[in-house]
């Protein structure tokens, strides 16, 4: 089982969440990730040449998937520099996932089944976006 998630990379919070075999390709799943307010998408190489997707689901968004920085023994110093600025950012997304996975221990799947599991990993990512917004949340309540 993958778990795809969409999370907004001001405030991490997860919105949408994809669950597929583990057999099924990372850029099948974009479509269902983009909610269509975006104003970029940033994605690994996985996700690279879905602009016809990334137009149909999200028309003014801009596509900054990392691009493959070696061609056989060649390495291009600024597609490599290009795609570490666009890591940093796609490193806030990793928040969102660490808190899945070591916070709520979601590290193995429990059930047999994608719909069990899926019912499972959209509790877990609506756990975890309560979680990281904890303390906006408690700031509403008892103001300072």
């Amino acid at each position: 089982m993958k778990m795809h998630i969409g999370v907004d990379s001001h405030s991490k919070v997860i919105h949408s969440v994809a669950v597929t075999p583990a057999n099924t390709a990372d850029c099948k799943v974009l479509g269902q990730l983009l909610h269509g307010q975006e104003a970029r998408v940033y994605g690994d190489h996985a996700y690279k040449g879905q602009r016809e997707v990334i137009r149909a689901k999200a028309p003014k968004a801009k596509d900054f998937t990392n691009r493959q920085c070696k061609w056989k023994h060649y390495l291009d110093k600024a597609i490599e520099a290009k795609s570490r600025s666009k890591s940093r950012i796609r490193a806030r997304v990793e928040h969102s996932i660490g808190v899945i996975k070591w916070v709520f221990r979601f590290t193995k799947v429990r059930y047999r089944g994608l719909a069990k599991n899926g019912n499972r990993v959209l509790v877990t990512a609506a756990l975890a976006n309560i979680f990281l917004v904890r303390y906006r949340l408690l700031a509403v309540v008892r103001p300072q």
